[in-house]
């Protein structure tokens, strides 16, 4: 049995592609990091941006997340990739930062379920690799907003997964390690993750 464990470990660090940056960042190699850093940002903004909505925070918490991994990176042990490692650190903090600011709201009077907008009054903007007409552009616009902010009404357990296994194409074996639950529990949250969020579209927009 302990024979088995230990393989299945050298397996999983085997086929980690960041294993060599990771081993130089434990021995204090802050360049390594810097290359980690470069790689997963965006993924990880993205993530942390499908659950909080709000463009600042998000910068926060995924500041604090690559902070918080690089304390504790000698601590990884590669029993799971280290982007499944860093991702869990980052879905941590935003659900704290969501935490903080539900706290908040109780204090100033607003819901934390009110549509966050952005500078320029949109919800949620994700380029697009060509330019389509003007018109398109605002309807696409407007789908996203309504899309997001309905999946910011979900509650943070369904939302979780679904930003994770519908929007950014994780598998249920990564998503079971990112946020530490049992299969059958991350696919009982998406399946009601999505029923409620097809609900919550079709009120908004009608039938999908």
């Amino acid at each position: 049995m302990f024979e088995t464990s230990i393989k299945v470990d050298e397996t999983t660090q085997a086929a980690d592609e960041d294993h060599d940056l990771v081993t130089a960042c434990q021995k204090g190699d802050a360049d390594a990091f810097g290359v980690l850093v470069a790689k997963y940002q965006k993924k990880a903004f993205n993530i942390a941006f499908r659950m909080m909505g709000d463009y600042d925070e998000t910068a926060d918490t995924v500041q604090e997340a690559f902070l918080s991994a690089f304390r504790s990176i000698k601590k990884f042990r590669g029993e799971a990739k280290f982007s499944t490692w860093l991702y869990g650190i980052c879905v941590n903090q935003a659900r704290n930062r969501l935490k903080q600011a539900r706290r908040r709201s109780l204090h100033e009077g607003t819901s934390i379920d009110e549509p966050i907008e952005t500078e320029d009054g949109c919800h949620v903007l994700e380029p697009a690799d060509d330019d389509p007409p003007p018109d398109e552009q605002l309807r696409v616009k407007d789908l996203q907003g309504t899309v997001q902010e309905c999946i910011g009404r979900l509650g943070e357990e369904f939302r979780e997964v679904l930003v994770l296994r519908d929007i950014h194409g994780f598998s249920y074996e990564e998503i079971r390690d990112i946020l530490d639950i049992p299969d059958g529990t991350v696919k009982s949250r998406l399946f009601r993750a999505r029923d409620v969020l097809r609900d919550s579209l079709k009120g908004k927009i009608g039938d999908l």
